[in-house]
């Protein structure tokens, strides 16, 4: 009799362990899925806003009216900052993260100040980087000291009216002395600069 009494009360002692084990266990698990719940909804940090107009509300023609910043931080925008003066334009346009850009704005660094001694023109390199990597474009700028200037496109504007929707980069586009595109080229290959002069004077 004291042998199953015995028994008995080990039972229950094991189905109130085997309880007390099924209930932390199921415990943690909620407090876990809890944590990974409330990680899922975090809003992620660098999240892009479209802040940009519809393509319609945007001025089409040069020279536009685009918010750009500079890399001393000051907002401006492209109808005061970009000269409509009698001589043709060149708009580069490039990304921080874009190498092939990089090594197209080192070699029209390089040969700028020759060629501005030969043909008078205007020429704005135009970052169409996202919003966060504006530090970036700032270290870029500084550290390229180009004799030429360069802004961010704030909101991100120029892909919604350029030809092309600036699908792949860099692209560099010509216009003549009344503002209009007259040529248009994706990508760079190590002596395309010395054909985008050649154009430039040809427009003189």
């Amino acid at each position: 009799m004291q042998t199953l009494h015995h028994q008995l009360s080990n039972f229950t002692m094991n189905r109130i362990l085997f309880l007390l084990l099924l209930v932390f266990l199921c415990s943690n698990s909620w407090g876990q899925n809890q944590d990974s719940s409330f990680i899922i909804r975090k809003p992620r940090v660098n999240q892009y806003v479209d802040t940009s107009r519809p393509a319609d509300e945007i001025q089409q023609s040069y020279p536009y009216d685009i918010a750009i910043r500079n890399a001393s931080g000051e907002m401006l925008n492209t109808a005061a900052v970009f000269e409509k003066n009698g001589k043709p334009t060149v708009l580069m346009f490039w990304l921080t993260t874009c190498v092939p850009c990089r090594h197209e704005l080192a070699a029209v660094s390089s040969k700028f100040e020759a060629w501005k001694q030969e043909a008078d023109f205007n020429l704005y390199a135009v970052s169409i980087d996202f919003p966060h990597n504006y530090e970036q474009f700032v270290n870029r700028v500084v550290d390229s000291k180009w004799p030429f200037p360069a802004y961010i496109d704030v909101n991100r504007e120029f892909w919604l009216i350029m030809p092309g929707r600036l699908n792949g980069l860099p692209q560099t586009f010509i216009l003549d002395k009344d503002g209009n595109i007259v040529h248009h080229k994706r990508k760079y290959a190590p002596g395309d600069e010395d054909e985008l002069f050649r154009l430039v004077k040809s427009l003189r």
